[in-house]
């Protein structure tokens, strides 16, 4: 075989995964369809808004059964700090509570353990109180924006898991109820607007909240 024969025969090699990977077809999630387990528990509420943003709530089924609140509390230690969750110290003991009582080993959470609630009330009643202060008014919202995961999926310039910011208000430019469509947006969720990955849902984010986050998101 000749050198030039090799040298064709190399070439086909390499170009082949290029080939392959523009003709592979586009990759498409399946649709969510796990729900964590409903609780009146704090933390219920914090994983229905929070852990879905990385994973479906499925991974929670796959934990071993029996496990007792020191060890999903740790569990959410290492989310938090290993995996970057975006969930506090407060979050953390609250999640942690919730997955011991619905599943886990009940036994192990106290009755005060079950009663506690987040410390931290809405944010948004503070910006609004300050909307002629500016900087007053763009802290209140980064604390929203911190305090509810929104970083975690979205930015203001670049697609991340959710649209970008930019491209949010650019859809919503003339649109006279733009306000009001997008704060209902972040608060029930949904899927299908911009993909097939689904946006959780607030529920405990109060309308003023909402609002606030729409104002900023319509503003980019």
């Amino acid at each position: 075989m000749t050198s030039r024969s090799l040298a064709a025969m190399a070439a086909v090699v390499l170009l082949m995964p290029a080939a392959l990977l523009r003709a592979a077809p586009p990759l498409q999630l399946p649709v969510e369809t796990a729900q964590l387990r409903p609780s009146p528990l704090a933390g219920y509420a914090i994983a229905a808004q929070k852990c879905g943003v990385c994973h479906s709530a499925d991974y929670v089924d796959y934990q071993p059964p029996g496990m007792k609140l020191a060890q999903w509390t740790a569990e959410m230690v290492k989310m938090q700090r290993a995996y970057g969750a975006p969930i506090s110290d407060e979050e953390v003991r609250l999640l942690g509570v919730y997955l011991a009582s619905t599943y886990g080993d009940a036994t192990t959470v106290s009755e005060a353990e079950r009663a506690l609630r987040p410390a931290v009330a809405s944010i948004a009643p503070q910006a609004a109180a300050a909307s002629s202060d500016g900087a007053a008014a763009k802290t209140g919202v980064d604390g929203l924006l911190a305090a509810n995961g929104c970083l975690a999926c979205h930015a203001v310039d670049r697609t991340v898991v959710g649209p970008a910011y930019h491209a949010v208000a650019a859809k919503y430019r003339t649109d006279p109820e733009a306000l009001a469509q997008v704060a209902a947006s972040i608060g029930r969720g949904g899927v299908g607007r911009w993909g097939a990955v689904p946006m959780p849902p607030f529920p405990d984010l109060s309308a003023v909240d909402a609002r606030a986050l729409a104002d900023y998101v319509l503003r980019q």
